[in-house]
């Protein structure tokens, strides 16, 4: 049609006129737009592109994004959580129609049922197989019984470039590598010599082909095969159905006071019951007394060898402290704390008259002198060899202390209300690293270098035997219910024992890359935390249930990093707060840390 479309009066409006092909060259020689002009299919109008559409229209024919301000590289927006929700997105109750019985439904099975009873549509009955079959009958009625399953061959390995007619020069063997002839077939690389041909005609007859397919024959008729059944696992059972960490809470996760003032390694930490002081000995033949909220150092009391333990006593009517000084056991009363505490301390102590041992030769009690009285120290114990270790009972009548070498005098126990000592093993088995007494029963734990012994005191016999399963076991701590304990070894583990399950470890954790010098529990939290010569205390989370066929759930939940290592020792001690999820940590780099 001559015309596109009408106006509102009704007329017509025709089309623009139409240029032949002289105007159409002159038009493009004389008008410089003409390159960006297109004409519109509808109206018949010349419409001129500005500079915005033709960059548009060259974007998209580089295949680039049209839109200048579109950022492809913008960080993706995670609508919905790769996590599994409890509620789901949509929380719509479901419609009425859901929970009635559909109309048509009931019509249609109305329809079939009348239909079956009428014989004209007959259920599908599946074949019924004998339930008993001879075992020496027919071969054929056994094998249409027990169909027996095809196991395919095994493949031959494919040929690669040594076999070709025309290899590559490196394949073929010079002069001197091809004395492997001499060698045995067995320790040969190729049964052949790789040979080059100019083409495929030249190659002749493979005079081993005989040789090798009688040989892959035996294999397939002499060897035996079998069929492995894939196990379908889904990746979700894979995974241990373990809490989150935020679900454990509280834990100490975050560094809060440094305690400063050693100028050597911190070798071992100890907190009184209260938590509020905090002792720590170090290698600059020092013990310092720190208040635990602020930091501050409270006392410094010069000993005089280097330490090597150090432990609170446990009961609150007394303020002493143990500390293993190279042969000595030293008693300090601190000092800090309630006047009328400290004051008993020291009468109780005065009190008693001189000790005695079972052993004189290797144990014995002694006053100190005056000067060193106002410094805080009251008693010592001398042994004939190193202390490694002190230990209270929970009552803060008794203590163990073990010494290093091994032999007889490897264990002490001693008593402080009447100045005692005896030795209760008269041959310990092994070489006695760790020893711990049971929180509430008359146990004694003593861990030698792989094996952990508990002993009845009251009955004086062997109640159970552990076995660690580790080289050498560095640390031992009890939980507060007395069921369970933890030790460290200098292999990198962790074992926890259940000890009304088995005497193996119920569970070995190996998330240190070096040695494990202490663990320690809560005493009060399901926590427990070890410290390893990496520098970094790993705190878990042990919940032991009342419920004896619940096992112990053991998560861990932080990593603290803090300390640096100094001649490849790091973490040295550490120990909790008595009161609060804290837990502070000694190491080599002569500072002591609180984590809160």
């Amino acid at each position: 049609y001559p015309h596109i479309g009408y106006d509102l009066d009704g007329k017509k409006i025709l089309k623009p006129s139409q240029r032949d092909q002289l105007d159409e060259f002159l038009k493009k020689m004389d008008d410089p737009n003409y390159w960006r002009t297109v004409v519109d299919k509808v109206t018949g109008k010349e419409i001129i592109l500005t500079d915005e559409d033709v960059d548009l229209i060259e974007k998209i024919q580089r295949s680039q994004f049209p839109e200048p301000s579109f950022d492809p590289n913008a960080p993706y927006l995670d609508i919905y959580s790769h996590e599994k929700m409890i509620h789901p997105v949509i929380n719509r109750p479901e419609p009425k129609r859901r929970f009635l019985p559909s109309l048509w439904e009931r019509k249609k099975i109305t329809k079939l049922v009348k239909l079956i009873k009428a014989g004209k549509i007959k259920p599908i009955e599946k074949p019924k197989k004998p339930k008993f079959y001879m075992i020496w009958g027919d071969s054929q009625q056994n094998e249409k019984l027990r169909p027996r399953q095809f196991i395919p061959a095994p493949r031959l390995r494919l040929p690669g470039h040594a076999e070709s007619y025309n290899p590559p020069p490196e394949y073929i063997p010079t002069h001197n590598e091809k004395k492997w002839e001499e060698s045995k077939p067995d320790n040969r690389r190729y049964s052949f010599v790789p040979t080059k041909y100019s083409s495929l005609r030249l190659v002749p007859a493979y005079p081993s082909f005989i040789k090798e397919r009688f040989e892959r024959c035996l294999d397939l008729y002499l060897c035996p095969r079998q069929t492995r059944m894939r196990i379908k696992v889904e990746p979700d059972a894979l995974i241990p159905n373990i809490p989150k960490p935020r679900d454990l809470q509280p834990f100490p996760t975050t560094e809060y006071i440094v305690y400063k003032g050693h100028t050597g390694l911190v070798r071992c930490i100890a907190v009184d019951n209260e938590g509020a002081w905090l002792a720590s000995a170090s290698d600059d033949l020092t013990l310092r007394l720190w208040e635990v909220s602020t930091g501050r150092c409270l006392k410094t009391i010069v000993l005089p060898g280097k330490p090597m333990s150090l432990s609170m006593c446990p009961n609150d009517n007394t303020s002493l402290l143990a500390v293993a000084v190279e042969q000595l056991v030293i008693l300090i009363n601190h000092g800090l704390g309630d006047r009328l505490v400290v004051m008993a301390t020291d009468s109780a102590l005065s009190s008693v008259g001189e000790g005695e041992s079972h052993d004189d030769n290797y144990i014995e009690w002694r006053d100190y002198t005056t000067d060193e009285y106002h410094s805080g120290f009251r008693l010592y114990l001398e042994h004939k060899k190193t202390v490694q270790q002190v230990t209270w009972h929970h009552k803060g009548d008794y203590f163990a202390s073990v010494t290093g070498g091994g032999g007889t005098s490897a264990v002490y126990i001693h008593q402080l209300s009447k100045r005692r000592s005896q030795n209760p093993f008269k041959s310990p088995k092994g070489l006695v690293q760790k020893v711990i007494f049971h929180p509430s029963r008359p146990f004694f734990f003593v861990a030698t270098q792989t094996y952990v012994r508990v002993y009845n005191l009251t009955k004086q016999e062997l109640t159970k035997k552990l076995t660690s399963g580790v080289k050498w076991i560095s640390s031992i701590d009890i939980h507060p219910k007395g069921d369970n304990i933890i030790i460290g070894s200098y292999d990198k583990r962790l074992c926890w024992f259940d000890m009304d399950l088995s005497t193996k470890p119920y569970k070995i954790l190996r998330h240190h890359r070096q040695a494990i010098r202490q663990v320690c529990y809560h005493p009060t939290y399901p926590l427990f935390a070890s410290g390893s010569d990496d520098g970094s205390v790993i705190i878990c989370h042990g919940m032991v249930y009342n419920d004896l066929m619940q096992n112990p759930l053991i998560v861990p939940v932080k990593v603290l990093r803090g300390h640096s290592s100094v001649d490849t020792l790091g973490v040295t001690d550490c120990t909790f707060h008595p009161n609060q999820p804290w837990i502070f940590s000694a190491g080599a780099d002569c500072l002591v840390k609180l984590y809160s």
